[in-house]
C-alpha cells in the first residue's frame, strides 16, 4: 500500500530517470554548420587549410597556419521553413532569428631562434554548434489515440498506486509516484485521474486496463515549440615544425540549454466514447555543461598539396532536466476535467557521451590564385552513451542507440578563387543519416557560397548557406508512435569581421 506523500510547494526530486531518451541523445550529440563566413561559404572544408578561426573546429592544427596574430566575430540570420505532412494534411511553418555566431582571436608567437619550430600559437574560439529554436505544427485524422500512451504506461501499475487517499491531492500523489516509482507510473495515474482509461476490476492490484475512448477516427493537432542551443569554447595550442608540418591541440567546453513545448489535442465523435476531447502539455528543461579535446596535424606535401587529420574526442555531458505535465478532458456532456499536478519534476544529473569524430583531410592549393579542398569525417552515433549505464532505464535507452542509430560519413567540399582584393567561394556537404532505418531521419545535402574583401587589416566575408533533410519524427516514445513527416529547409546569411592584432 502506499503512502500519503506531501510536496514542499511545486518541488520535487524525481528518483529514477525518464524523460531521456534517444531523441535527446542525438540532438545533444549533432552539430551544425556554424561559424565564420568564410568557413560557411566553403562548406566547412577547411580541414588541411587552417588559417580561420572556425577551421580550428575541424583541425587544431590549423591555428598555427595563420601568418600574423588575427580576430574574427560573426554574426548570422537563419531562416527555417518546414513542411509538414500528418496522415495526409499538410502544414507549413517558418522560424527566423539572428544570433552572434562566433567570435575568437589567435596570437602567433614566431621563435626567431634557428630551432625547426618556426613558431606557435595561442588562440581561444567560442562557436555556437547548434540552434535549437524551432516550431511546427502537425495537424491531421488519425485511427490511433492519445489512449494507447496511458495505456502502455499503465501495463502492470497497480491500481493501488492511481488512486488518492483522504486527503491526499493530485499533486501530492503525482510527486509520490514520481519519487517511489517511476516516469510510467505518473503517466498511468494522469490518464486514470483524466479519465482516459479506466481499470479493468476494482481489486487494488489490478494491472489491466481500459480505455474510455472508443475505436474510431481522431482528429488531432500536435504543436512543437523549442528554444535553446548548443555552443563552445576552445582553447587551442598549436606549432609549425619547419616549413612542412602543423600540429595542434584544442580543451573544449560545452554548454547547452534546451526548452521544449508540447502540447497535443484531440476530439472525436465515436460512438460509445465516454471521453471526447484531450489535451495533453509536456514542458521539458534542460541545462548542460561537457568537455572534449581535439588534436590534429597538417602536412604540406608540396607547395601545391596539403594533407591533414584530426581527432574529436567524445564530449562528456553532465545534464539536468525539469518537466512539468498537464492533461485536460472533456466529454459531449461539457463534464471537463483537469489534471494540473502543479509539480516540478527535477531529474537527478546524468552524464551523456557523445560519440567522437574521425577528419581526413586534402587540399590543392594554385598560388595566389585559389584553392579547392576536401574533408571526410567519420562518427558513429551507436557509440552514443547515458550514464549511468547500471541504471535500467539507461540500459534500455543505451541498446535502443545501439540498434537504430548508426556510424555516418560526412562529405565536404570547398573551393576559393582570388580576383584582386575580392575572394569568390562555393561549397558542398553531404551528411548522412544517423538513423540506420535513414527514415526517422534522411541524409542532409547542403550547398553554399559567398566573397569576401580584404582592406588589409580588415577583412569582410559574407555567406549563404542552404541546407535539407526529411525527418520523420514520432510524437510520442510509447503507444501513440504516429509520425509527422517534415521536409525542412534551412537558409543561413552570415557576414563575419576580422582584424589583424
Amino acid at each position: 500500500m502506499k503512502k500519503i506523500f506531501l510536496t514542499l510547494g511545486v518541488l520535487f526530486i524525481a528518483g529514477i530517470a525518464s524523460a531521456q531518451n534517444i531523441t535527446d541523445a542525438y540532438r545533444y550529440s549533432s552539430e551544425e554548420l556554424n561559424g565564420t563566413a568564410r568557413f560557411r561559404a566553403m562548406s566547412g572544408a577547411f580541414g588541411a587549410l587552417g588559417g580561420d578561426l572556425s577551421a580550428i573546429s575541424v583541425n587544431p592544427a590549423g591555428s598555427a597556419v595563420f601568418l600574423n596574430s588575427f580576430g574574427t566575430i560573426t554574426l548570422a540570420h537563419q531562416n527555417s521553413d518546414k513542411k509538414v505532412d500528418y496522415f495526409g494534411t499538410t502544414t507549413s511553418n517558418e522560424n527566423s532569428d539572428i544570433n552572434f555566431n562566433q567570435a575568437g582571436g589567435v596570437l602567433i608567437f614566431d621563435t626567431r631562434t634557428n630551432s625547426p619550430w618556426k613558431k606557435f600559437s595561442l588562440s581561444v574560439n567560442y562557436e555556437q554548434t547548434n540552434n535549437f529554436d524551432d516550431a511546427y505544427i502537425a495537424t491531421g485524422v488519425s485511427q490511433n489515440s492519445i489512449d494507447s500512451y496511458f495505456l502502455s504506461h499503465a501495463e502492470g501499475v497497480p491500481l493501488d498506486l492511481l488512486q488518492t487517499r483522504e486527503d491526499e491531492s493530485i499533486s501530492d500523489l503525482y510527486a509520490y509516484l514520481g519519487e517511489n516509482y517511476d516516469f510510467s507510473a505518473q503517466q498511468a495515474f494522469l490518464g486514470y485521474q483524466g479519465y482516459v482509461i479506466d481499470h479493468a476490476n476494482n481489486s487494488p492490484e489490478n494491472t489491466s486496463y481500459n480505455s474510455f475512448i472508443s475505436p474510431g477516427n481522431f482528429n488531432q493537432e500536435y504543436r512543437n515549440v523549442a528554444t535553446g542551443l548548443n555552443g563552445k569554447f576552445s582553447f587551442n595550442v598549436a606549432t609549425q615544425f619547419q616549413d612542412f608540418l602543423y600540429l595542434g591541440a584544442n580543451l573544449n567546453t560545452h554548454f547547452l540549454n534546451y526548452d521544449r513545448s508540447t502540447r497535443f489535442r484531440e476530439s472525436n465523435d465515436n460512438a460509445g466514447s465516454a471521453t471526447n476531447e484531450v489535451q495533453f502539455n509536456n514542458n521539458l528543461s534542460t541545462i548542460g555543461n561537457g568537455f572534449s579535446f581535439q588534436l590534429g596535424a597538417i602536412a604540406k606535401l608540396s607547395q601545391r598539396f596539403r594533407v591533414g587529420a584530426s581527432y574529436h574526442s567524445p564530449t562528456w555531458f553532465n545534464i539536468t532536466e525539469e518537466t512539468t505535465q498537464y492533461l485536460e478532458t472533456n466529454n459531449n456532456a461539457n463534464e471537463r476535467v483537469i489534471v494540473d499536478p502543479n509539480v516540478l519534476n527535477i531529474y537527478p544529473d546524468y552524464t551523456l557521451k557523445t560519440p567522437g569524430k574521425l577528419t581526413g583531410s586534402l587540399a590543392v592549393i594554385f598560388g595566389t590564385k585559389g584553392l579547392i579542398s576536401f574533408d571526410y569525417s567519420y562518427k558513429d552515433y551507436s557509440a552514443t552513451e547515458f550514464r549511468p549505464t547500471s541504471d535500467p532505464e539507461f540500459e534500455f535507452q543505451n541498446d535502443l542507440i545501439s540498434e537504430e542509430l548508426q556510424a555516418t560519413s560526412t562529405f565536404r567540399l570547398g573551393g576559393e578563387y582570388r580576383i584582386n582584393n575580392w575572394s569568390l567561394r562555393g561549397g558542398y556537404r553531404f551528411e548522412q543519416s544517423p538513423y540506420s532505418n535513414e527514415t526517422t531521419m534522411g541524409d542532409l545535402t547542403g550547398y553554399s557560397g559567398g566573397l569576401g574583401y580584404d582592406f588589409g587589416n580588415i577583412k569582410i566575408d559574407l555567406a549563404y548557406t542552404n541546407a535539407q533533410y526529411e525527418e520523420n519524427p514520432r510524437l510520442y516514445e510509447r503507444g501513440l508512435t504516429n509520425s509527422a513527416k517534415i521536409d525542412r529547409d534551412f537558409t543561413n546569411v552570415v557576414l563575419s569581421l576580422s582584424f589583424g592584432l
